[in-house]
């Protein structure tokens, strides 16, 4: 939900917007039909925990535009809420991936973009999370990865001084988005399935 309102506010002002995402079909609703959105956007199927993706998701939005200047880092996943003694390794993996790892490919990526391009520089974004501040029980994959997106974001912010490229984080509680609606009213199942 947070993703999908970035990006339509971005679109709306204009703005031309790459749009990554594994499901190719909710990238397509976000854009919506609008002839203006459509002409502005850029939709490429991407997971970010797999690095071949996530340069050529940078490559692609690079020669359609020649350059990136906003990367609004927010894919995210929380995991199955489990205990510390029984959360599975292969969820802990897949949290990790998803919300570091993938975090970092891509300003990886948009850093190596943006420091030679002329002119220089650019903005990244990060979505951390409150459980960074205030940890939630159950969630302890979701809170490490938080906790590291503030070191990454804070070393992003430092290296980048040099390349006019500046890095924050935007710390997000519980949001009232399209998505949480659907949870509160039990459309979702813990697993993450509907």
């Amino acid at each position: 939900g947070i993703g999908r309102g970035v990006a339509r506010a971005l679109l709306a002002d204009g703005y031309q917007v790459a749009l990554a995402g594994r499901r190719e079909r909710a990238l397509q609703e976000t854009v919506g039909e609008s002839d203006a959105a459509r002409e502005h956007a850029l939709v490429l199927p991407t997971d970010v925990t797999e690095h071949d993706q996530v340069h050529d998701l940078f490559a692609a939005t690079r020669e359609r535009w020649g350059r990136v200047d906003l990367l609004v880092n927010n894919a995210g996943l929380f995991g199955a809420p489990a205990g510390v003694a029984d959360v599975e390794l292969a969820q802990w993996r897949a949290v990790v991936d998803t919300n570091l790892t993938g975090c970092f490919l891509c300003a990886q990526e948009a850093f190596r973009i943006m420091q030679v391009q002329k002119p220089q520089g650019g903005r990244i974004i990060n979505n951390g999370s409150i459980s960074a501040h205030v940890p939630r029980p159950h969630a302890i994959a979701y809170t490490a990865t938080k906790h590291a997106v503030t070191g990454l974001t804070k070393t992003l912010a430092l290296e980048g001084r040099a390349f006019t490229i500046a890095c924050g984080q935007i710390d997000i509680g519980n949001a009232a988005t399209e998505l949480s609606h659907g949870i509160s009213q039990g459309a979702l199942q813990p697993d993450g399935s509907t």
